[in-house]
């Protein structure tokens, strides 16, 4: 049956006049009574006869008035977003792309906000390894999470956060001992991170247009194995303003203000289209973007 025709019943059968029904549909009397007639046809009953100046309904109406209307309320939540969507009720799993930095920065926040509203959620963390690839579009990450680049065309991005570098040293270095300067800055052996084993960044190029050079006497593939190596060495490393103070104070380490004109990290969560309107992917998207902007978990849930 045409669902308009089950529509028009319900409204007639609420309000016992064509008129009225006509009105609240935004149609004309004379339209409503012959849809009225082609119900009465498919039902087989009268539906509403005349009594008096008005109609009333039929037994059969009657049978028919909560059904109808229950059924037309159940078409119209399976076709709006996120209807009838319960974290409570959601057994899932998310997989995110990030590094171990952020990993280590918002995974305790993240699992703290997701266990109170979904216990049955789980997540998986994966390293970059995939990133730039077509892991997004082919289903195997859910969310990438960092420095957007090299991304498919479709996918859907967010802007979460900015976040500027600082530099990481043990808690003795004689970096600590006097200002930290461009020139000190470069005299100090570095540590470089990147998993494909890159020596040169956006550090290198502020230093060049000042005439300085560094040298990365280590390469790491992890920020992990970086504060690691800083903590018992004189190697300074790199990390985010901010981020992981607790850590960084356990492990005997010092933060400072990189003297150079660098721009923030803009950090920022991709998702593929197909993902967009999915009630329990844009219900981990807002998690997630809440523990990137509160990593101590203080914050209140931010829109999708």
């Amino acid at each position: 049956m045409d669902l308009n025709l089950l529509r028009v019943l319900d409204v007639l059968l609420q309000e016992n006049s064509v008129t009225r029904a006509a009105e609240r549909l935004g149609t004309s009397p004379a339209a409503v009574s012959r849809t009225l007639a082609r119900l009465r046809r498919a039902v087989g009953d009268p539906l509403l006869v005349r009594a008096g100046q008005g109609l009333v309904p039929t037994p059969r109406a009657l049978e028919l008035r909560d059904e109808v209307g229950a059924l037309l309320r159940g078409c119209e939540n399976l076709l709006r977003p996120g209807a009838g969507f319960d974290a409570a009720h959601l057994h899932r799993t998310f997989t995110v792309q990030a590094t171990d930095l952020l990993m280590a920065g918002l995974a305790g926040t993240l699992t703290d906000r997701i266990r109170a509203e979904a216990p049955h959620v789980d997540v998986v963390f994966l390293p970059e390894a995939m990133e730039g690839g077509p892991a997004l579009r082919q289903g195997l990450v859910d969310v990438e999470l960092g420095v957007l680049e090299h991304l498919d065309p479709e996918i859907r991005t967010r802007a979460l956060t900015r976040i500027p570098l600082v530099g990481v040293a043990r808690a003795g270095h004689p970096l600590f001992g006097g200002h930290v300067t461009a020139r000190r800055f470069a005299a100090a052996d570095h540590i470089g991170v990147s998993r494909l084993g890159k020596r040169l960044g956006p550090i290198d190029s502020a230093l060049a247009e000042l005439g300085l050079r560094r040298r990365t006497a280590v390469v790491v593939p992890s920020h992990t194995s970086a504060m690691l190596l800083a903590r018992s060495t004189d190697l300074v490393a790199l990390t985010l303003a901010d981020w992981l103070t607790d850590t960084i104070t356990a492990l005997g380490l010092r933060t400072f203000s990189i003297p150079l004109d660098l721009a923030p990290l803009e950090l920022g969560m991709a998702w593929h289209p197909r993902n967009s309107a999915d009630p329990g992917h844009r219900w981990f998207r807002a998690h997630l973007a809440a523990a990137v902007a509160d990593p101590a978990g203080e914050c209140s849930l931010p829109a999708p």
